[in-house]
């Protein structure tokens, strides 16, 4: 999945995206309230993790001029301030979820993980296809019980299309979530990792989960022999 971060404390904000780059998500980070709002708006975000207090934009003005976009990015706030009016603003302004400075790293992740459920309309954090799983909090797959060995892009990929599943997923799409803004991966590289994938989850004995829609994209589902 991808995450923008506007954050104006560099080290925190470093901190943040190291964390959902280790667990596979693609991240862009800004210190600037201004090109945080160019980029939520030249890219499409699965999250976006917002300080309030920002330079030449400050992030209830960002986040309502996201909302004015139409934008559906899920948004979690991140601030020093504390009142229960300052939480007030922040959600009647379009937030999703609102965590008050300082904070641990594991409680920002789980809520993360629950806001990228929500998005999908996730409940479990265990998605089951057939006999494959993904566990969203360990950021983990096995099929009939046997874990996969997955790197973090590989797991994201899985991930992605679990969320969606029974959904076409377009090779852009992917491509979204899968790279940050400064990359600029080969053109197969969703159709070499979708390849990766498949060597990894497919058995003999087992019907295929990972189908092909021909100029379309990708579907992940359990289809009757």
């Amino acid at each position: 999945m991808k995450v923008l971060v506007v954050e104006d404390n560099e080290p925190l904000r470093k901190s943040i995206g190291q964390r959902l780059r280790e667990s596979g998500c693609a991240v862009d980070e800004t210190g600037d309230g201004s090109e945080g709002l160019w980029l939520a708006t030249e890219n499409k975000y699965a999250l976006a993790i917002l300080d309030l207090m920002l330079p030449n934009l400050d992030g209830v003005e960002l986040l309502q001029k996201m909302r004015a976009q139409n934008s559906d990015t899920s948004v979690l706030i991140i601030t020093a301030r504390d009142a229960v009016g300052d939480r007030v603003t922040g959600l009647d302004a379009g937030a999703d979820d609102y965590l008050v400075k300082p904070f641990s790293l594991d409680e920002l992740m789980a809520r993360v993980r629950a806001l990228l459920r929500r998005t999908h309309n996730v409940k479990d954090p265990v998605i089951r296809v057939g006999d494959l799983e993904i566990d969203t909090n360990r950021k983990s797959a096995s099929r009939a019980g046997v874990p996969l060995e997955l790197t973090a892009r590989e797991y994201s990929l899985i991930e992605l299309l679990a969320m969606r599943t029974g959904e076409v997923v377009s090779r852009a799409e992917i491509w979204e979530q899968l790279y940050d803004f400064n990359q600029d991966p080969e053109s197969n590289v969703v159709d070499v990792f979708i390849a990766y994938l498949r060597r990894k989850i497919e058995r003999e004995d087992k019907p295929k989960l990972i189908h092909t829609r021909r100029g379309m994209g990708y579907i992940l589902e359990e289809r009757a022999a």
